[in-house]
């Protein structure tokens, strides 16, 4: 699943990912933290990357009511920021984040989390 307000960046990340699909990949998108929320309660994807700021919910807080609410802890969820502090990275490790990235993001750090995360070579 991809969630960034930014239509840009989503069509990045599922560019990046494309070849995914080949391998029965379905990609799941949302523009705003209530409906990936909404979004990941019905369909309990394998992985979400999730943008930080975003309007409606942010990031922080998808993250946190999936990981410690709803105990969804089979959802691997990498934070997606321009934000980059250590401060910042502490914060999404307490919401329960499996991984935090930062913006501008490296495509090939995003495929081969993808592929580790869903068990692909």
């Amino acid at each position: 699943m991809i969630v960034d307000d930014e239509p840009h960046i989503r069509m990045l990340i599922e560019q990046t990912l494309e070849e995914l699909e080949d391998e029965d990949v379905t990609f799941l998108m949302a523009d705003n933290g209530e409906d990936a929320l909404e979004i990941i309660k019905e369909e309990k994807p394998q992985l979400v990357f999730l943008d930080v700021m975003m309007p409606k919910m942010n990031g922080m807080e998808v993250c946190r009511r999936v990981k410690k609410e709803l105990f969804l802890k089979d959802v691997y969820i990498v934070l997606l920021t321009a934000k980059g502090q250590e401060l910042d990275r502490q914060k999404g490790t307490e919401v329960g984040a499996d991984v935090y990235m930062t913006k501008p993001f490296d495509p090939e750090a995003i495929l081969s989390k993808a592929k580790t995360v869903l068990g692909l070579k």
